[in-house]
Protein backbone atom coordinates (compact mmCIF):
# COMPACT_ATOMS: atom_id res chain seq x y z
CA UNK A 1 0.00 0.00 0.00
CA UNK A 2 2.81 2.38 0.78
CA UNK A 3 4.70 1.46 -2.46
CA UNK A 4 1.74 2.35 -4.73
CA UNK A 5 1.37 5.73 -3.03
CA UNK A 6 4.99 6.61 -3.75
CA UNK A 7 4.62 5.75 -7.45
CA UNK A 8 1.59 8.09 -7.84
CA UNK A 9 3.40 10.95 -6.19
CA UNK A 10 6.33 10.92 -8.75
CA UNK A 11 6.26 13.94 -11.13
CA UNK A 12 6.72 13.41 -14.95
CA UNK A 13 9.37 15.88 -16.25
CA UNK A 14 9.05 14.85 -19.93
CA UNK A 15 5.48 16.08 -20.65
CA UNK A 16 6.84 19.00 -22.74
CA UNK A 17 7.92 16.58 -25.42
CA UNK A 18 4.29 15.94 -26.31
CA UNK A 19 3.65 19.64 -27.12
CA UNK A 20 6.96 19.91 -28.97
CA UNK A 21 6.12 16.89 -31.11
CA UNK A 22 2.76 18.42 -32.02
CA UNK A 23 4.45 21.70 -33.02
CA UNK A 24 7.01 19.91 -35.23
CA UNK A 25 4.27 17.93 -36.92
CA UNK A 26 2.28 21.06 -37.73
CA UNK A 27 5.39 22.83 -39.02
CA UNK A 28 6.18 19.91 -41.30
CA UNK A 29 2.64 19.88 -42.66
CA UNK A 30 2.89 23.65 -43.38
CA UNK A 31 6.07 23.26 -45.42
CA UNK A 32 4.59 20.33 -47.33
CA UNK A 33 1.59 22.46 -48.33
CA UNK A 34 3.86 25.36 -49.36
CA UNK A 35 5.94 23.04 -51.53
CA UNK A 36 2.86 21.59 -53.17
CA UNK A 37 1.61 25.08 -54.02
CA UNK A 38 4.95 26.22 -55.43
CA UNK A 39 5.43 23.27 -57.75
CA UNK A 40 4.13 23.79 -61.33
CA UNK A 41 2.88 21.11 -63.65
CA UNK A 42 5.00 21.62 -66.72
CA UNK A 43 2.59 19.80 -68.98
CA UNK A 44 -0.37 21.94 -67.99
CA UNK A 45 1.79 25.05 -68.32
CA UNK A 46 2.69 24.14 -71.91
CA UNK A 47 -0.99 23.61 -72.76
CA UNK A 48 -1.91 27.01 -71.32
CA UNK A 49 0.93 28.74 -73.18
CA UNK A 50 -0.05 27.16 -76.49
CA UNK A 51 -3.69 28.19 -76.00
CA UNK A 52 -2.74 31.81 -75.31
CA UNK A 53 -0.45 31.97 -78.35
CA UNK A 54 -3.17 30.53 -80.57
CA UNK A 55 -5.78 32.96 -79.22
CA UNK A 56 -3.66 36.09 -79.75
CA UNK A 57 -2.27 35.05 -83.13
CA UNK A 58 -3.94 37.31 -85.72
CA UNK A 59 -2.21 35.89 -88.79
CA UNK A 60 0.31 33.20 -89.73
CA UNK A 61 3.64 33.97 -91.33
CA UNK A 62 4.54 31.25 -93.86
CA UNK A 63 8.31 31.73 -93.45
CA UNK A 64 8.09 31.37 -89.72
CA UNK A 65 9.73 34.77 -89.14
CA UNK A 66 8.68 37.18 -86.44
CA UNK A 67 5.88 39.66 -87.22
CA UNK A 68 4.08 42.65 -85.76
CA UNK A 69 0.37 42.30 -85.15
CA UNK A 70 -1.52 45.05 -87.01
CA UNK A 71 -2.99 47.75 -84.84
CA UNK A 72 -6.77 48.01 -84.69
CA UNK A 73 -6.64 51.82 -84.57
CA UNK A 74 -7.76 53.45 -87.81
CA UNK A 75 -7.25 57.04 -88.93
CA UNK A 76 -10.60 58.75 -89.43
CA UNK A 77 -10.71 61.98 -91.49
CA UNK A 78 -12.61 64.83 -89.82
CA UNK A 79 -13.65 68.28 -90.95
CA UNK A 80 -11.91 71.12 -89.13
CA UNK A 81 -13.22 74.63 -89.81
CA UNK A 82 -10.52 77.28 -89.55
CA UNK A 83 -11.67 80.89 -89.67
CA UNK A 84 -9.05 83.28 -90.84
CA UNK A 85 -8.48 86.37 -88.74
CA UNK A 86 -10.06 89.34 -90.59
CA UNK A 87 -7.65 92.04 -91.57
CA UNK A 88 -8.69 95.62 -92.11
CA UNK A 89 -7.97 97.05 -95.51
CA UNK A 90 -6.37 100.51 -95.68
CA UNK A 91 -9.60 101.94 -97.12
CA UNK A 92 -11.74 100.51 -94.30
CA UNK A 93 -9.31 101.71 -91.64
CA UNK A 94 -9.26 105.19 -93.14
CA UNK A 95 -13.08 105.26 -93.21
CA UNK A 96 -13.24 104.16 -89.58
CA UNK A 97 -10.86 106.91 -88.54
CA UNK A 98 -12.99 109.43 -90.44
CA UNK A 99 -16.15 108.29 -88.59
CA UNK A 100 -14.36 108.60 -85.26
CA UNK A 101 -13.20 112.09 -86.11
CA UNK A 102 -16.75 113.14 -87.02
CA UNK A 103 -18.15 111.64 -83.82
CA UNK A 104 -15.56 113.42 -81.69
CA UNK A 105 -16.23 116.71 -83.44
CA UNK A 106 -19.99 116.32 -82.99
CA UNK A 107 -19.58 115.57 -79.28
CA UNK A 108 -17.52 118.72 -78.85
CA UNK A 109 -20.15 120.81 -80.67
CA UNK A 110 -22.96 119.39 -78.54
CA UNK A 111 -20.99 120.18 -75.38
CA UNK A 112 -20.50 123.71 -76.64
CA UNK A 113 -24.17 124.47 -77.41
CA UNK A 114 -25.35 122.87 -74.15
CA UNK A 115 -22.58 124.26 -71.97
CA UNK A 116 -24.96 126.28 -69.69
CA UNK A 117 -27.01 123.18 -68.95
CA UNK A 118 -23.89 121.04 -68.59
CA UNK A 119 -22.46 123.44 -66.03
CA UNK A 120 -25.79 123.42 -64.17
CA UNK A 121 -25.69 119.60 -63.92
CA UNK A 122 -28.85 119.15 -66.02
CA UNK A 123 -27.09 117.64 -69.06
CA UNK A 124 -24.49 114.87 -69.25
CA UNK A 125 -22.67 114.22 -72.54
CA UNK A 126 -20.57 111.06 -72.87
CA UNK A 127 -18.76 109.58 -75.84
CA UNK A 128 -18.14 105.85 -76.10
CA UNK A 129 -17.55 103.05 -78.55
CA UNK A 130 -21.23 102.94 -79.52
CA UNK A 131 -21.54 106.69 -80.09
CA UNK A 132 -22.57 109.80 -78.17
CA UNK A 133 -25.05 109.81 -75.29
CA UNK A 134 -26.77 113.09 -74.33
CA UNK A 135 -28.70 112.73 -71.07
CA UNK A 136 -31.00 115.71 -70.35
CA UNK A 137 -32.89 116.04 -67.10
CA UNK A 138 -36.64 116.15 -67.66
CA UNK A 139 -36.99 119.25 -65.47
CA UNK A 140 -34.96 121.21 -68.04
CA UNK A 141 -37.39 120.26 -70.84
CA UNK A 142 -40.88 119.63 -69.44
CA UNK A 143 -43.21 120.65 -66.66
CA UNK A 144 -44.09 117.90 -64.15
CA UNK A 145 -46.45 115.37 -65.69
CA UNK A 146 -46.34 117.05 -69.12
CA UNK A 147 -44.77 116.26 -72.50
CA UNK A 148 -44.83 119.74 -74.06
CA UNK A 149 -41.47 121.43 -74.56
CA UNK A 150 -40.98 124.87 -73.02
CA UNK A 151 -39.37 127.82 -74.79
CA UNK A 152 -35.96 127.40 -73.15
CA UNK A 153 -36.01 123.66 -73.88
CA UNK A 154 -36.99 124.26 -77.50
CA UNK A 155 -34.16 126.73 -77.93
CA UNK A 156 -31.59 124.31 -76.49
CA UNK A 157 -32.83 121.34 -78.51
CA UNK A 158 -32.84 123.32 -81.74
CA UNK A 159 -29.17 124.09 -81.17
CA UNK A 160 -28.55 120.37 -80.72
CA UNK A 161 -30.55 119.61 -83.87
CA UNK A 162 -28.44 122.03 -85.89
CA UNK A 163 -25.32 120.12 -84.84
CA UNK A 164 -26.60 116.61 -85.54
CA UNK A 165 -28.51 117.46 -88.72
CA UNK A 166 -25.33 117.64 -90.81
CA UNK A 167 -24.31 114.06 -89.98
CA UNK A 168 -25.60 110.70 -91.13
CA UNK A 169 -25.54 108.83 -87.83
CA UNK A 170 -28.76 107.16 -86.57
CA UNK A 171 -30.39 108.95 -83.63
CA UNK A 172 -32.50 107.32 -80.93
CA UNK A 173 -34.47 109.41 -78.44
CA UNK A 174 -35.45 107.63 -75.21
CA UNK A 175 -37.96 108.84 -72.62
CA UNK A 176 -37.58 107.75 -68.98
CA UNK A 177 -39.57 108.42 -65.79
CA UNK A 178 -39.37 107.54 -62.11
CA UNK A 179 -41.56 104.92 -60.44
CA UNK A 180 -44.22 107.33 -59.18
CA UNK A 181 -47.54 106.53 -60.92
CA UNK A 182 -49.14 109.36 -62.90
CA UNK A 183 -52.65 108.18 -63.89
CA UNK A 184 -53.97 111.29 -65.67
CA UNK A 185 -56.56 111.39 -68.47
CA UNK A 186 -53.88 112.25 -71.05
CA UNK A 187 -51.23 109.89 -69.71
CA UNK A 188 -52.73 106.84 -67.97
CA UNK A 189 -49.28 105.55 -67.02
CA UNK A 190 -45.60 106.39 -67.22
CA UNK A 191 -45.40 104.46 -70.47
CA UNK A 192 -47.51 107.01 -72.31
CA UNK A 193 -45.69 109.90 -70.62
CA UNK A 194 -42.19 108.65 -71.49
CA UNK A 195 -43.16 107.83 -75.08
CA UNK A 196 -44.83 111.23 -75.57
CA UNK A 197 -41.78 113.08 -74.28
CA UNK A 198 -39.49 111.17 -76.64
CA UNK A 199 -41.89 111.85 -79.52
CA UNK A 200 -41.92 115.58 -78.73
CA UNK A 201 -38.13 115.76 -79.03
CA UNK A 202 -38.17 113.75 -82.28
CA UNK A 203 -40.85 116.00 -83.75
CA UNK A 204 -38.78 119.08 -82.93
CA UNK A 205 -35.69 117.54 -84.56
CA UNK A 206 -37.69 116.83 -87.73
CA UNK A 207 -38.97 120.41 -87.82
CA UNK A 208 -35.40 121.66 -87.43
CA UNK A 209 -34.13 119.70 -90.43
CA UNK A 210 -32.98 116.31 -89.16
CA UNK A 211 -33.77 113.53 -91.63
CA UNK A 212 -36.74 111.52 -90.27
CA UNK A 213 -35.19 108.23 -91.42
CA UNK A 214 -32.41 108.70 -88.88
CA UNK A 215 -34.75 109.19 -85.92
CA UNK A 216 -36.32 106.69 -83.51
CA UNK A 217 -38.47 107.43 -80.45
CA UNK A 218 -38.82 104.99 -77.54
CA UNK A 219 -40.49 105.19 -74.12
CA UNK A 220 -39.20 103.04 -71.25
CA UNK A 221 -41.24 104.42 -68.33
CA UNK A 222 -39.39 103.49 -65.09
CA UNK A 223 -37.84 100.25 -66.39
CA UNK A 224 -34.29 101.57 -66.93
CA UNK A 225 -33.36 103.64 -63.88
CA UNK A 226 -29.87 105.08 -63.50
CA UNK A 227 -30.33 105.87 -59.80
CA UNK A 228 -32.37 104.64 -56.85
CA UNK A 229 -36.02 105.67 -56.78
CA UNK A 230 -35.97 105.64 -52.96
CA UNK A 231 -34.67 109.23 -52.72
CA UNK A 232 -35.89 112.49 -54.30
CA UNK A 233 -32.51 113.05 -55.95
CA UNK A 234 -32.57 109.55 -57.45
CA UNK A 235 -36.09 110.01 -58.82
CA UNK A 236 -35.08 113.38 -60.32
CA UNK A 237 -32.13 111.70 -62.02
CA UNK A 238 -34.35 108.98 -63.47
CA UNK A 239 -36.76 111.51 -65.01
CA UNK A 240 -34.73 112.19 -68.16
CA UNK A 241 -34.57 112.17 -71.94
CA UNK A 242 -31.57 110.45 -73.52
CA UNK A 243 -30.45 111.22 -77.07
CA UNK A 244 -28.24 108.46 -78.48
CA UNK A 245 -26.22 109.30 -81.58
CA UNK A 246 -25.18 105.83 -82.69
CA UNK A 247 -21.80 105.20 -84.25
CA UNK A 248 -21.68 103.81 -87.77
CA UNK A 249 -18.00 102.86 -87.92
CA UNK A 250 -17.65 100.28 -90.72
CA UNK A 251 -16.85 96.77 -89.63
CA UNK A 252 -14.15 94.68 -91.23
CA UNK A 253 -15.55 92.11 -93.59
CA UNK A 254 -14.67 88.64 -92.43
CA UNK A 255 -12.53 86.49 -94.68
CA UNK A 256 -14.17 83.30 -96.03
CA UNK A 257 -13.88 80.26 -93.87
CA UNK A 258 -11.30 77.65 -94.86
CA UNK A 259 -12.24 73.98 -94.44
CA UNK A 260 -9.32 71.62 -93.94
CA UNK A 261 -9.42 67.83 -93.68
CA UNK A 262 -7.00 66.37 -91.20
CA UNK A 263 -6.44 62.91 -89.78
CA UNK A 264 -7.11 62.19 -86.14
CA UNK A 265 -5.71 59.05 -84.55
CA UNK A 266 -6.13 57.81 -81.03
CA UNK A 267 -3.27 56.45 -78.98
CA UNK A 268 -1.92 53.27 -80.65
CA UNK A 269 -2.11 49.93 -78.92
CA UNK A 270 1.11 48.35 -77.66
CA UNK A 271 3.03 46.55 -80.40
CA UNK A 272 2.72 42.77 -80.31
CA UNK A 273 5.73 40.80 -81.58
CA UNK A 274 6.16 37.10 -82.15
CA UNK A 275 9.23 35.02 -82.61
CA UNK A 276 9.78 32.14 -85.01
CA UNK A 277 7.83 29.60 -83.02
CA UNK A 278 4.79 31.85 -82.66
CA UNK A 279 5.32 32.85 -79.03
CA UNK A 280 5.25 36.42 -77.88
CA UNK A 281 8.72 37.95 -77.99
CA UNK A 282 10.64 41.05 -76.94
CA UNK A 283 12.58 43.59 -79.03
CA UNK A 284 15.86 41.99 -77.98
CA UNK A 285 15.20 38.54 -79.38
CA UNK A 286 12.72 39.26 -82.18
CA UNK A 287 13.30 40.44 -85.74
CA UNK A 288 10.47 42.72 -86.92
CA UNK A 289 9.02 42.45 -90.42
CA UNK A 290 5.94 44.12 -91.97
CA UNK A 291 2.71 42.23 -91.46
CA UNK A 292 1.12 40.81 -94.59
Amino acid sequence: MGRRKNEEEQENHERWMVSYADFVTLLFAFFVVMYAISSVNEGKYRVLSSSLVHAFRSSTNESGSAMIAPSSTQIQPVQVVITQVPKASPQAEAKRQEYRRKMRSMAEDVMRVLSPLVKGGQVRVTEGVNGISIEINASALFSPGEAFLGQDATRALRAVADVIAVGEFPIKVEGHTDNVPIGTALYPSNWELSASRASSVVRLFVDTGVTPERLTAAGYADQRPVASNDTPDGRARNRRVTILIESMAPEVREAPETVTSVGVQSAPLPTQMRNVDGALGTPENTRLVPAR
